[in-house]
């Protein structure tokens, strides 16, 4: 009898066939993409955060670690790595695995502006910079909201100069929604980024839409919960029909939920394992669920 895709997976893990592929010189199939709405910009759907998981200070050993992560998330086709002042010492272990793996000019580098006083925003940048090792930023975003009237003029002054390609705004926060939706419908923006999940689905009735009608790309935070989700799932078994969209595990069952939605351009899960980055890599493959199968995900969840 023929074998399901998951049964496949599992066959080619046991064997060990797997790791024979990079070893045999065959190409991995790249991340599907979707296109930055500004500028027609193709970016894969998934990408690399850094909070938590990249804040190792200056433990070699943790360093080179994430310099591995990251290495298999360029071979995997990913580009858009996410980061922030407030993430600890993110930013400069970044800029070390950059320079170890020599992906500088490969990565598509997202970095927040993070500080109270908006005349402070400019030199924050430059020190995000450097510690990157990178020319310039691809996308800044002011973070949570914070200063944001002050750093919004500052990234838009940037992009004029050409010292930046995109501008964009954050919130974790669902109690900062509302401000939000008003800077999105007044506000000239190429990116949002904002929490986005199976669990976590209130921005589906407002701000998707809104940012779907406006032509701003959507980066989606949090997709796993910080691990919660992917907790509440250890140990039971993904239902026989995700074979249907190609989900061979629940990081992949929940990230091509997020990925899927039309207004979603990228989801940023975090991770300092080599196995899991290129999992999440995997997720953006065909098949994506369409919205008859998006509905039945969201109901097989609240039933689990």
């Amino acid at each position: 009898m023929p074998l399901t895709r998951r049964e496949l997976i599992g066959l080619i893990a046991l064997t060990g066939v797997g790791a024979l592929v990079p070893a045999l010189g065959v190409a991995r199939p790249k991340p599907l993409t979707k296109p930055i709405p500004s500028s027609g910009e193709a970016l894969p759907m998934v990408g690399l955060g850094s909070w938590i998981t990249f804040n190792v200070g200056n433990d070699p050993v943790a360093r080179d670690s994430s310099a591995q992560v990251m290495r298999a998330f360029f071979d995997a086709g990913g580009r858009m790595i996410d980061s922030s002042p407030m993430y600890g010492s993110a930013q400069d272990v970044i800029g070390y695995c950059l320079k170890k793996t020599g992906n500088t000019a490969n990565v598509f580098a997202t970095d927040k502006v993070w500080i109270a006083d908006g005349k402070d925003g400019p030199k924050q940048i430059a020190q995000s910079r450097e510690r990157w090792g990178v020319d310039r930023f691809d996308l800044l975003q002011v973070h949570n909201l914070v200063a944001w009237e002050a750093h919004l003029n500052t990234l838009h002054a940037m992009k004029n100069e050409g010292k930046l390609l995109y501008v964009g705004i954050t919130t974790s926060h669902g109690r900062r929604h509302e401000e939000l939706e008003r800077i999105m419908r007044e506000h000239e923006l190429d990116f949002v980024q904002l929490t986005y999940n199976v669990a976590d689905r209130e921005v589906e009735d407002r701000l998707l839409p809104l940012a779907h009608e406006k032509g701003i790309a959507v980066i989606a935070n949090r997709p796993f919960r910080r691990k919660a989700l992917i907790q509440r799932f250890e140990g039971k078994k993904l239902p026989a029909w995700a074979d249907e969209i190609g989900a061979t595990s629940w990081a992949q069952f929940l990230l091509k939920f997020i990925i899927s939605h039309p207004a979603v351009t990228c989801a940023i899960p975090a991770t300092t394992r080599v196995d899991h980055v290129r999992e999440n890599l995997d997720s953006a493959r065909e098949p994506l669920p369409d919205a008859k199968m998006r509905r039945r995900m969201v109901a097989y969840i609240h039933e689990v």
